[in-house]
């Protein structure tokens, strides 16, 4: 079967490409309260993606039927949305072609396009239950590390560390060794997230129409940030016991890939933990292969099953075919924007010659206080694990008795469920945020708009605040 065409490099949907219902309806975000009525809001908001670029001149968009499931509206919403759409000469539909978007006027200003992915995050501040993120708040560790902040020796300098603020660096490289992976600080580049580490992966290692090879399902943002960059994108099933190593096999000898991102511990969105057996497996396929393997640990960290943090996938390959990405937006706050790249020397520095042409540094006081908490991961990790295993119990309990349609695999690591709803969650997801509740819809995860019947919930929020949810939902 032919794989669909990649997304352009500005992370919008190409001209003369089909858009995918499953895509459009990321986009869209909540595009009901954009006017008082559903048709004119539907055809307001496809209007502005095409405005600002997201969509591109002469996209076709999906039928109306698919369209309709998707956001769960009627066909004749659609069908009215279309209408408006080319009475504003923004649609022009052919007989066999489909209809396709059309931009009357050139584009004008600097407008950005929205990712499809942040479209999500728009309940804070506002009645929204925001059940989209599997983000966890901070730990009062950070409050106290702010509270004993000092700058010091730093506001003598120009606080410029293109690399990361050397502490910092040492900090982490500490950190990986006494996790079984030695490190010296050299092998280290802070950035501001792992998501900015991701991206970085993707706009310099790989170049456009490269062969990347990602899990199915998969971290939302890597999806993004290689779609952007422009790879072709191949796929592996990730089963119950982790990647498919048969599968990645078979690509890995058809194909010859720029690299191989992969999650073995604390998976996102499933949750799924590699065995040692597994891990090992994995590694011997990478190994054979000679491919350069690109392990996300952001989240191993909240390992959950008591067997402790695993042993690092890097450690079982060649340093200079191995990047690792980590951070402490997962176990300590995601409003740290402190992350990293561990790989071989020659190669951190290619990248940071790289992010220099996006920023100079990470913000030095938050590089400081991660140094400051990374001396605390330990008992982060304890807390978290604590935490999450008590609100894992409970939000599993009321979903068995307020949803009992639904099925998982009780994670062994992670903040969210993996939950098979035995429904379109697009269309489920469409009359949550009706109701100002945001759900992340399966599809977000996939790398062809699979799992259509999957949604990713979060369980560390507080027993009533999953109830209320479930509650706006049920009226």
């Amino acid at each position: 079967m032919a794989r669909p065409a990649p997304e352009p490099q500005n992370g919008g949907v190409a001209d003369g490409l089909r858009v995918e219902a499953a895509t459009l309806a990321r986009l869209l975000g909540e595009w009901t309260g954009s006017a008082p009525a559903l048709p004119h809001a539907l055809a307001g908001s496809i209007g502005e993606l095409l405005t600002v670029g997201v969509l591109a001149d002469r996209a076709v968009l999906p039928s109306q039927r698919v369209l309709a499931a998707a956001l769960g509206v009627s066909r004749g919403t659609v069908a009215e949305a279309y209408d408006i759409l080319r009475a504003n000469e923004q649609l022009l539909t052919r007989r066999g072609a489909g209809s396709q978007l059309r931009r009357p006027r050139p584009l004008t200003g600097t407008s950005s396009p929205s990712d499809g992915r942040l479209a999500s995050f728009t309940g804070h501040g506002s009645s929204a239950v925001d059940l989209s993120s599997g983000a966890l708040p901070g730990l009062p560790m950070v409050h106290e590390a702010i509270a004993r902040l000092d700058l010091g020796a730093e506001l003598g300098t120009d606080g410029y560390h293109p690399a990361g603020l050397p502490r910092l660096r040492a900090a982490i490289a500490a950190q990986h060794t006494a996790d079984g992976l030695p490190t010296d600080a050299g092998q280290i580049l802070v950035t501001n997230g792992s998501q900015q580490a991701v991206w970085l992966l993707a706009h310099t290692i790989v170049d456009p129409g490269d062969e990347v090879v990602v899990e199915e399902p998969t971290y939302r943002g890597a999806l993004e940030a290689f779609r952007s960059g422009g790879a072709s994108l191949l796929a592996v099933p990730v089963r119950d016991d982790g990647l498919d190593p048969h599968l990645l096999d078979r690509h890995l000898t058809r194909h010859r890939p720029r690299l191989v991102y992969c999650q073995p511990a604390a998976h996102n969105p499933t949750g799924i933990t590699l065995s040692s057996g597994a891990r090992r497996a994995l590694a011997d396929v990478l190994d054979r292969h000679g491919v350069l393997t690109v392990e996300d640990t952001s989240s191993a960290d909240l390992v959950l099953d008591g067997r402790g943090r695993r042993t690092a996938l890097a450690h079982l390959l060649p340093a200079d075919r191995t990047l690792s990405v980590g951070t402490t937006s997962k176990l300590l706050w995601g409003g740290l924007r402190i992350g990293w790249l561990r790989g071989d020397p020659a190669l951190v520095a290619r990248l940071t010659e790289a992010k220099k042409a996006i920023d100079l540094g990470a913000a030095v006081i938050d590089q400081l206080l991660a140094a400051d908490l990374l001396s605390r991961t330990a008992e982060a990790r304890e807390r978290r694990r604590a935490t999450l295993l008590d609100r894992l119990a409970r939000t599993e309990e009321i979903l068995r008795g307020r949803r009992p349609g639904w099925t998982w695999r009780t994670p062994a690591g992670g903040t969210g469920l993996w939950i098979d709803a035995g429904e379109d969650t697009l269309a489920l997801a469409e009359r949550a945020r009706r109701h100002d509740v945001l759900l992340a819809a399966g599809p977000a995860f996939s790398a062809f708009n699979g799992f259509g019947h999957h949604l990713r919930l979060p369980f560390w929020h507080p027993a009533e605040r999953l109830l209320e949810a479930l509650d706006r939902l049920d009226r």
